[in-house]
């Protein structure tokens, strides 16, 4: 008897040593250089197969049997980072891994479409320039009116030509605003190019019916065009030269945050072109002829901020065609001395100004019960 309480004594006292033999491993586990936790990473030791996930503050907290243990901590994203050591008591162990991949910024723009079926007013359409740019260009030239007649009830009076018939109506029933002012005469060279420069241009607007009550005086459509205000923190330009005409636009404050302007100017050299071949049909012929054919298109603004209520804007458009020419020729008898020479030509072009106030008013709305 005395036999067999000695052997169960012993057995507890194995069993009692058996079950203190584990110690618990413990720590927080974060990013090497922002030292923000790493909520979820993995603990894991490789030779039992025993791990453990972090918690949402990024604690793990690991029981293992004294032993040698090896163990790998890792996170997505994260360079996995394996340490051994020799578990006989508890031990507070944080660690810190290194990214294992730096992506490089990615931004993504987008712009807020219209749905037609929600708009507030029907048959309005509003075209940013940025998207006007886009459109395929006429010997690299950027035309707002070409670009309309892409529209769905928009149709061109012809091949090559801006004329814009909106629902049948003819081009002279299109009423067309620049910053507010009538453009009777919207044409270049007999309508091959409009008189609007893109690059001074911030937004085309469309209407094909149910005109607001500020607009009058024609039937088929309204085609309201605002001019840039001017960059007021910083200088900018910019221009390009194509194959009939170059064109230059400057902006930027004249007092920071206070007044801006922006000026840009566009002018065909068609004539400059047209030389080579005149003077070979000269040459052959024994006449001496000029040409003059170009057109200019010259857009000017100020925006002066009074305060956060008041606005004043003054615009200025000019635009010019010139189409002559003279021909001189001399008399056969070089003796005489004689000769002829006619010279006409004629021009026409469009010259607004707008003058604007903006004023707006903080409604202050009170309610009693």
């Amino acid at each position: 008897m005395k036999e067999i309480k000695l052997l169960l004594f012993f057995l507890l006292t194995s069993f009692a040593t058996f079950a203190q033999e584990t110690f618990t491993l413990s720590g927080y586990i974060e990013d090497a250089r922002s030292q923000e936790k790493l909520i979820e990473s993995n603990v894991i030791d490789l030779r039992s197969g025993n791990g453990v996930v972090a918690n949402n503050y990024g604690f793990y907290s690991l029981t293992l049997p004294k032993d040698s243990v090896r163990l790998r901590f890792s996170y997505t994203g994260y360079q996995n980072k394996d340490i051994s050591l020799l578990l006989n008591k508890d031990i507070r162990l944080d660690v810190r891994l290194e990214p294992s991949l730096q992506l490089k910024e990615v931004e993504i723009v987008g712009a807020k479409v219209e749905r037609i079926e929600e708009a507030t007013q029907m048959s309005r359409v509003v075209i940013p320039i940025d998207q006007i740019k886009k459109v395929p260009a006429l010997l690299g030239e950027v035309d707002v009116l070409k670009a309309l007649q892409l529209l769905p009830g928009v149709q061109s009076g012809g091949e090559g030509q801006n004329g814009l018939y909106v629902r049948g109506g003819s081009p002279d029933q299109n009423l067309i605003l620049l910053d507010g002012v009538p453009v009777y005469n919207v044409s270049h060279l007999l309508g091959f190019f409009s008189v609007f420069n893109a690059d001074a241009i911030n937004n085309v607007t469309l209407i094909k019916g149910g005109f607001p009550a500020r607009y009058g005086g024609r039937l088929s459509s309204v085609i309201d065009i605002s001019m840039k205000e001017g960059n007021m923190t910083g200088f900018h330009g910019e221009g390009a030269i194509g194959l009939v005409a170059s064109r230059l636009t400057l902006e930027g404050p004249i007092v920071k945050n206070k007044c801006s302007f922006i000026v840009s100017g566009r002018r065909t050299y068609i004539d400059a072109l047209a030389a080579p071949l005149i003077k070979s049909a000269q040459e052959a012929d024994g006449i001496k002829a000029a040409i003059t054919l170009y057109f200019y298109d010259l857009n000017a603004k100020i925006n002066y901020k009074i305060n956060e209520q008041h606005r004043i804007y003054l615009s200025a458009y000019n635009g010019l065609d010139k189409f002559g020419g003279s021909i001189r020729e001399d008399d056969t008898d070089k003796s005489t001395g004689d000769f002829f020479e006619s010279t006409n030509g004629t021009q026409w072009g469009n010259l607004t100004a707008a003058l604007r106030w903006n004023c707006s008013v903080r409604a202050t709305c009170t309610s009693t019960s």
